[in-house]
Order: C-alpha cells, then structure tokens, then sequence
C-alpha cells in the first residue's frame, strides 16, 4: 500500500506545479504570445491537474472523508469546478476584460481551497 505522507508528498506538489502552469499560460495569453498554441503548453497542465485531482481522490479516500458528507470537501470540490470553469473562461475569453476578470476569480478560487485545505473548514478564514 502506497504510503499517505507520499500520496500527500505528490499532491502538494502538483498544486505547485499546478498554480506555475497556470500562471505561466496566464502570462502567455496576456501577452498574446504564440507559445500558448504549442502543443507541450496544452498538455501538461492535464497531466498534472489530472495527477493532482486522483492523488486528491485517493487521500480522501483513505481518510474515509467524502463530498457531501465532508463539509471541507464539498466546499473544495464546489470551488475546484468554479476555478475550472473560470480558467477557461481566463485563458479562452471573447474579451480582454472578459479574461482578465477571470484570472482574478480564478486565483481567489485556488487561494481559497489552499485555505480550505490547510483549515479543514469550509470558511477558512474565520
């Protein structure tokens, strides 16, 4: 059986790796460059995310802890579909405001489930 600390080990990491990913296309759509278009760019972010989300599956898993019945969980999993969704919109947008906007509320979702994460709570800052 894979160890948890290890399991924790890589999901920490690809959370990293995850926020330079993003941040790192981020910059490349503001600036409009091309790279964004390669195909490495569009790629391994689905290789981490996806590492991330099943490393996550497999700690809650082994800590018997579940959406819906996992306050914390719930409120991490709610936020990760919006940061998903609003990633999307950020780095594909009509508009410059459109993506800009988005990158703001995509960040407040990703600093909002670190909380959630660290605190256990679904409001983390109380």
């Amino acid at each position: 059986m894979i160890d948890h600390s290890l399991i924790k080990l890589i999901h920490v990491s690809c959370v990293a790796l995850s926020l330079a990913g993003f941040t790192l296309r981020s910059g490349l759509m503001l600036a409009g460059s091309p790279l964004l278009r390669r195909r490495w760019v569009r790629t391994i972010p689905h290789l981490v995310d996806s590492t991330l989300f099943f490393s996550g599956l497999w700690m809650a898993w082994n800590l018997h802890q579940y959406p819906g019945t996992t306050p914390w969980l719930t409120a991490k999993l709610t936020a990760l579909v919006a940061y998903v969704l609003l990633g999307a919109i950020a780095l594909r947008g009509k508009t410059r405001r459109r993506r800009y906007l988005a990158l703001v509320a995509a960040y407040g979702c990703f600093f909002y489930m670190v909380g959630v994460a660290l605190s256990r709570s679904p409001l983390p800052w109380l």
